[in-house]
């Protein structure tokens, strides 16, 4: 029954309208639609042609001619000497002392505690310190400047380092009066199921140094600034 439809449908010669096939062999969604179309065999489409250049269309000379846009302003580049970065990679330090600084420079006497081969030892001016080590290269009458300290204070006011206060802000020197000696130890060494005992003498030596100077630069200027114009003072009083 269906192939007949089917094979006046296929092989229908291209003169006739096209008649589609009966709705219940279309899909669903085609089953809505009745319409039927129809395509003419004579039916022409126009050929493409591309299109011209228009002529308002710039030139070459006209394009050329134009002025360039207007381009960016380039970022300035500051340059910097060696020693203007150097600073910036090292700022300067700020002379300018705080002032619990300089009220403490302002009341004597001073204390400090000052810092020696990791050891913290507090002292005033004219205090004895007696070393738990000897300084072999520090022979008597060697006058010692400590540059490491953490604490500098008096009475009332004390100023702390972060963790060091800077070796500008103060004058410690010691002088080494001499070297101890406590008395020589014997000590007896032997070892399990021996009969041999091996003996040990020590004698420890310690030197011993003298608080000197002890001052607080509270005007922020380093030593020998100070020391300039107490030299300067003293020449003016004579």
């Amino acid at each position: 029954m269906l192939a007949p439809v089917l094979r006046r449908v296929l092989f229908q010669p291209p003169s006739q309208s096209f008649i589609l096939p009966p709705a219940f062999l279309l899909p669903w969604r085609a089953q809505l639609s009745t319409v039927t179309n129809t395509i003419s065999p004579t039916t022409s489409f126009p050929a493409f042609q591309p299109q011209k250049a228009s002529s308002t269309a710039p030139s070459a000379a006209t394009i050329s001619s134009s002025p360039p846009p207007p381009s960016r302003p380039a970022k300035q580049r500051s340059q910097l000497s060696p020693s203007s970065k150097l600073k910036r990679a090292f700022p300067a330090l700020d002379f300018q002392p705080p002032l619990s600084l300089t009220s403490l420079a302002a009341q004597p006497p001073h204390y400090i505690i000052a810092h020696l081969h990791a050891r913290p030892y507090l002292l005033t001016a004219g205090d004895k310190l007696r070393l738990p080590f000897h300084l072999a290269d520090a022979p008597i009458g060697t006058i010692l400047r400590l540059n490491r300290a953490s604490v500098l204070g008096s009475r009332d006011y004390s100023y702390r380092g972060t963790p060091w206060v800077d070796e500008r802000f103060f004058v410690c020197r010691m002088r080494v009066l001499g070297v101890e000696g406590e008395p020589m130890r014997v000590e007896e060494k032997t070892k399990r199921r021996q009969r041999h005992v091996k003996t040990v003498k020590s004698k420890m030596r310690f030197t011993i140094l003298r608080c000197i100077e002890l001052r607080v630069l509270g005007s922020g200027k380093g030593e020998e600034e100070v020391n300039e114009e107490l030299d300067s003072e003293q020449e003016e009083a004579v």
